[in-house]
């Protein structure tokens, strides 16, 4: 009986052995486990967290911007003209004392192939050292704004275009643009023109337009935009708000047309939200008057028109441009540095000025003045500036030489494409 109960007493100490150490396995196994999982969560959010932090702090365009001077912030925020087919010591001086963003050539500058792309070369060279690489810049719409050498083959005027009405042969036709300029190295076109021929008496659109009709007229104007685009230079949609009704040329005077918001968003704006729409970065805005939107000042120097109608309706986030401020609109109206100062105010990016080196003087220290007596604000000038810097970025532009160019290629290409749609 004792013998037993002893068997009996051993296994159940074994059993309860046994038992304790499955409790304990069991109890110390989810603890242990769900330790671990919770450290290893922790530890991953917070790896997560602390890259995304890293990648959300360290932006290089900020860098970049927190490394220029106020004076080399202020010259990326002028694109100036230069007289000549060489440069000469106004041109070093706009670089290397001012620090421009980028140039604008026009006939003036255009001798031969090889001179120009022996001037284009020249402007880089100087640049070379500076922080951003230049726009180099220029109106080649087609037709009979045209500032290519007479040895490259002519390419039809927007109005052709508009009559032969195809949106591959308006896409071309941008391509090819780009490609013509991107052999001497431009890397900025001022067009498409994006201006509704409504008003037979324009003499300053005429057939710079696709024609009379929004539809047309945004439809191929996107496609050319697109065109140029994809062949690696910058286009640039002008004239904001549309230039198409006017009768009085703002090279000469001001002119100003009568329409309210009602009447340009059913049709002068409708290009322009087409073009952005489809990503357009850069718009050039018009010297126009619009009496019933801003009467007091043109669209150029309007905040009501670049920052409520541009920017908060249209929804612009890209680079705005304002038209040559040496035009008559400006020049017999304001002080050009007082209108710099306005135009940057009211949202521009960049003031444009082709002509004459006093004016170019007089809108880079008028800016400069601004910037420091706190006129134009650090936050406005650093806003401006991110988006020029990210165009050049996106752009991947570069002071690159270029050794040669290839005539004949770029020229059979254009005499293919025009016979195919002729």
């Amino acid at each position: 009986m004792k013998i037993k109960k002893s068997g009996i007493g051993i296994l159940l100490m074994i059993l309860l052995v046994f038992a304790g150490c499955s409790t304990e396995a069991k109890d110390k196994s989810p603890v242990i486990s769900g330790t671990k999982g919770v450290e290893s969560s922790n530890t991953r959010n917070a790896s997560q967290k602390d890259t995304q932090e890293t990648v959300k702090e360290i932006d290089p365009i900020e860098e970049q911007i927190n490394s220029m001077t106020l004076k080399e912030k202020i010259g990326q925020m002028v694109i100036v003209g230069l007289e000549g087919y060489k440069t000469d010591e106004n041109a070093m001086m706009m670089i290397k004392t001012y620090h421009v963003g980028g140039f604008i050539l026009f006939g003036r500058n255009v001798e031969d192939p090889d001179q120009l792309l022996a001037l284009i070369n020249s402007l880089k060279t100087i640049n070379s050292e500076s922080k951003a690489p230049l726009f180099i810049s220029v109106d080649e719409e087609g037709g009979r704004i045209s500032r290519m050498p007479d040895e490259i083959n002519k390419l039809p005027s927007n109005e052709a275009i508009g009559r032969i009405n195809k949106s591959d042969f308006s896409y071309k036709i941008g391509n090819l643009l780009a490609e013509e300029l991107s052999l001497f190295g431009f890397n900025m076109d001022f067009a498409p023109v994006l201006d509704i021929f409504s008003n037979p008496k324009n003499s300053v659109i005429g057939d710079r337009s696709f024609g009379p009709d929004a539809g047309i007229v945004s439809r191929l104007g996107t496609q050319t935009m697109k065109g140029i685009r994809e062949g690696g230079v910058i286009p640039v949609v002008k004239h904001f708000p549309g230039h198409g009704d006017t009768l009085i040329d703002s090279h000469v005077g001001l002119p100003s047309v009568d329409y309210d918001m009602e009447r340009l968003a059913g049709f002068e704006l409708v290009p322009f939200k087409e073009a952005i729409d489809n990503q357009a970065e850069a718009v050039m805005v018009a010297h126009i008057l619009l009496k019933k939107i801003d009467p007091e000042y043109p669209a150029t120097l309007s905040k009501t028109v670049i920052t409520d109608v541009l920017r908060n309706q249209l929804n612009f986030k890209g680079v705005v441009i304002t038209d040559d401020m040496t035009m008559g609109a400006i020049v017999e109206n304001y002080d050009i540095g007082d209108a710099a100062v306005k135009s940057v105010n009211a949202g521009s990016d960049i003031v444009l000025v082709c002509h004459e080196h006093k004016n170019r003087i007089s809108v880079l220290e008028a800016l400069l003045n601004a910037a420091d007596n706190g006129v134009i604000s650090e936050k406005r000038v650093n806003e401006s500036v991110y988006r020029i810097l990210k165009l050049k970025n996106e752009y991947r532009l570069k002071d690159n030489i270029i050794d040669s160019i290839d005539i004949e290629s770029i020229n059979n290409k254009i005499s293919t494409v025009l016979k195919a749609y002729k």
